[in-house]
């Protein structure tokens, strides 16, 4: 466990202004049910089936919930067998469950940089170790291959790769999976793949070649989904492992992933019953989501061209946009500042690991008038003559 749960100062700062009653705009939001999204109030009715009223558990998840997510890929165009599906209670669980698979305790797990704060507690609580490797910005993100094969070692079990990064934006290209792929496969490291957020591209007119794991079979892979972000449901806990790779390979990998499965019996008969109503019901949501993501980076790009301080990171995909700004202080400085004087909140990039300073992320999900109104906040902070 983490040596001190002591909130930051960001933390402290933001309780005390809202005990306060200061409004603040919130650019950091990543619920989607907090954000203003037209929810059909019958949308969850499906999780009242009363076939839920029998206990009748399959420890890899119930057939028809996971034909409903062999679907939900096909939708995707992707094709993955029911027999290489397992379901999991959230996609958490889904990285617990494969640590457990893959590692014994002090192996090692690569992890990308800069990312979601999440992976280092994960590993942690499964007392696997968490190992960097870089993503680099050259007018688009990739992956600094010469840094995953420094963080190589004979404890390395798996690679972690989220398809699109949060909260970078960059698909794995088709180039840089191709190069993953030959450094794990001939290494017996697997690859785990985080697709939570495929169905959020942001730019399709600036699409490169993806890389897709699913379809490979040089290397034994995870690809990882759920409810939370397909759907914009996180309170609907469901989430799934695709495994590909190796026919024989599979086949033993779902045979110990059946295994794990049985242990905990974690996934509910009622959200498995509801499976694919929910998937399809929950369609308007994503779109409303598309579309609110897309406009908002339209929007953000064009305040940022007016600030010429400042540049908005290229994104393909996500919830969030990171925007570079001046170093004129030190980013936990900056964010502070504008939370107490402009009332905006915003992540700073040390929060996901970014190499250097300044870095704010914004989140994409926050209803269109506030985001144009907070970033133009933010930005006034760098219309100066000294940064034109």
């Amino acid at each position: 466990m983490p040596a001190s749960l002591e909130a930051n100062r960001l933390s402290r700062t933001l309780a005390q202004l809202r005990r306060d009653g200061v409004p603040v705009l919130d650019l950091t939001e990543s619920n989607p049910t907090r954000a203003g999204f037209a929810y059909d109030a019958s949308l969850l009715a499906p999780l009242g089936d009363p076939r839920g009223l029998a206990y009748r558990p399959d420890p890899l998840g119930a057939v028809d919930a996971r034909r409903a997510v062999s679907e939900d890929f096909a939708r995707r165009g992707l094709a993955v067998g029911v027999e290489r599906i397992a379901l999991t209670a959230s996609t958490s669980e889904a990285y617990s469950l494969l640590f457990k698979l893959l590692c014994d305790s002090g192996d090692e797990v690569l992890i990308p940089q800069p990312s979601y704060p999440l992976f280092e507690h994960l590993t942690r609580l499964d007392g696997v170790t968490a190992v960097p490797y870089r993503l680099d910005y050259h007018g688009r993100w990739s992956v600094d291959l010469s840094s995953v094969e420094a963080a190589l070692s004979p404890r390395t079990r798996a690679l972690l790769i989220v398809n699109p990064n949060n909260p970078t934006g960059n698909f794995v290209s088709a180039v840089d999976l191709e190069a993953l792929a030959a450094l794990c496969g001939s290494r017996d490291i697997a690859v785990i793949s985080d697709e939570v957020f495929a169905d959020y591209e942001l730019q399709p007119e600036t699409r490169v070649p993806r890389g897709q794991l699913t379809p490979r079979t040089d290397v034994l892979g995870f690809t990882l989904g759920g409810l939370s972000k397909s759907i914009g449901l996180p309170q609907a806990k469901l989430g799934w492992i695709a495994v590909s790779g190796d026919s024989a390979v599979c086949s033993q990998t779902m045979a110990l992933l059946e295994l794990e499965c049985d242990t905990y019996l974690s996934v509910s008969t009622p959200v498995q019953l509801a499976a694919r109503e929910l998937l399809e019901r929950g369609a308007p949501v994503r779109e409303q989501i598309q579309q609110r993501t897309r406009a908002n980076l339209a929007t953000c790009a064009s305040l940022v061209r007016d600030v010429p301080a400042c540049r908005l990171l290229h994104a393909e995909g996500g919830w969030y946009g990171v925007i570079q700004v001046p170093s004129l202080m030190p980013e936990e400085e900056l964010v502070l500042s504008l939370l107490v004087d402009s009332q905006v909140l915003t992540h700073p990039g040390y929060f996901f690991d970014f190499a250097k300073e300044s870095f704010l992320i914004v989140s994409l999900l926050t209803p269109e008038d506030a985001f144009a109104t907070a970033v133009s906040r933010v930005l006034d902070r760098f219309r100066m003559d000294d940064y034109s």
